[in-house]
């Protein structure tokens, strides 16, 4: 009972946070929801000149900074038509052709304003045209407007961001879809971690970090981890499975619903190379608590811990994420059982960190 207890406030938490908007550079909305939420969890609470938001719950062994980013990719107006229609470019990496079509969100300086992203009707094409992808420079977005005036007086200035206007749904066995689930999933394990550990005293130092930009660079998990220089890390994340059509297990051998994903390398370890001490921690405790887990070794993307590790002197870091299909995408698709798995990896490894770190200055 209450695993299901916890599988439903859990998701109802995901659905606040996804179906909230903040991309990369303007995540005011979703610092404002993660300081509401963490904040009866933790001692203090504050803000970093990045916009990081830093909660700290104290103790006496070594330190851990827990980091999850807040942004999702999103769009910035680059340019207002004559007739009103938004130029736009990407903020963070997106796929060109799952942007035509959408619905969007423009955070305009009087609220915000739904739109279109269009492009030319495929009857005006030349044949060799409509055999093309349709390229993002070519798009633009309708909001309506009669013209670069009435777009302006609307609220739309050039830097205005745009989000994808997806809600939260469930789908069938345990899963659900929406935009944003990277990194909105990591936020929510965030929470109910620190819910979990406040109802007793644990042998660390916890740093509960939401972090900024971390699509367009890493940007907060760099000088967040300068300034709190903690003894070790983890990144908390999502990543990419194998198990729909068009991917093979050459691509990926993970799986949605088989259980968190602990990292040994990503970016073909241009990225992180798990540090061996993190792995032997995160792995012992999974096979000690019979938590289901995988193993992930990938060749493409990476998360906040190649900023974290490469700090200072070098700081012991890991990434724990969760299987989701379809990332960088607004239909994004993961499986709850695997948060709450991940939540509980997270909670009884931090329990037991005294066996495997020590506390430094």
């Amino acid at each position: 009972m209450e695993k299901s207890g916890n599988l439903k406030e859990i998701k109802l938490l995901l659905e606040k946070f996804t179906n909230a908007h903040g991309v990369s550079g303007s995540e005011d909305n979703i610092r404002d929801l993660l300081e509401m939420e963490i904040e009866p969890y933790v001692d203090t609470i504050r803000k970093d000149v990045m916009g990081n938001l830093i909660a700290t719950k104290k103790g006496e062994g070594p330190s851990i900074m827990l980091a999850a980013h807040m942004d999702e990719i999103g769009l910035m107006v680059k340019y207002i038509d004559d007739n009103g229609f938004l130029r736009f470019v990407e903020i963070g990496g997106w796929f060109d052709q799952t942007l035509l079509s959408q619905r969007v969100i423009v955070h305009g300086k009087k609220g915000p304003i739904p739109g279109v992203i269009g492009s030319k009707p495929p009857h005006l094409m030349k044949e060799d045209d409509r055999k093309k992808p349709v390229k993002l420079d070519d798009m633009f977005i309708d909001i309506g407007a009669k013209d670069r005036e009435d777009a302006e007086n609307l609220g739309i200035e050039i830097g205005a961001t745009a989000s994808i206007d997806r809600v939260f749904v469930s789908l069938a066995n345990g899963k659900v879809t929406s935009k944003a689930f990277d990194d909105r999933a990591g936020i929510v394990i965030l929470i109910e971690v620190m819910k979990r550990l406040s109802k007793h005293k644990i042998e660390a130092n916890i740093y509960a970090v939401g972090t900024v930009q971390e699509e367009v660079g890493l940007k907060g998990a760099k000088t967040s981890a300068f300034g709190l220089a903690p003894n070790l890390a983890l990144a908390l994340d999502t990543t990419v499975p194998g198990d729909y059509p068009g991917i093979s297990k050459n691509d990926s051998s993970l799986e949605t619903g088989k259980g968190p994903v602990i990292t040994v390398a990503d970016a073909s370890g241009r990225g992180l190379i798990t540090h061996p001490q993190v792995l032997k921690w995160l792995k012992e405790t999974a096979v000690e608590n019979k938590i289901p887990y995988q193993l992930g070794v990938g060749s493409g993307g990476t998360t906040d811990a190649t900023s974290i590790h490469l700090t200072k002197e070098g700081i012991p870091t890991g990434t724990v994420s969760i299987a989701t299909r379809y990332i960088h995408s607004p239909v994004e698709v993961l499986d709850t059982a695997d948060l709450e798995a991940c939540i509980s990896l997270i909670v009884k490894a931090i329990e037991n960190v005294g066996r495997y770190f020590e506390a430094s200055s």
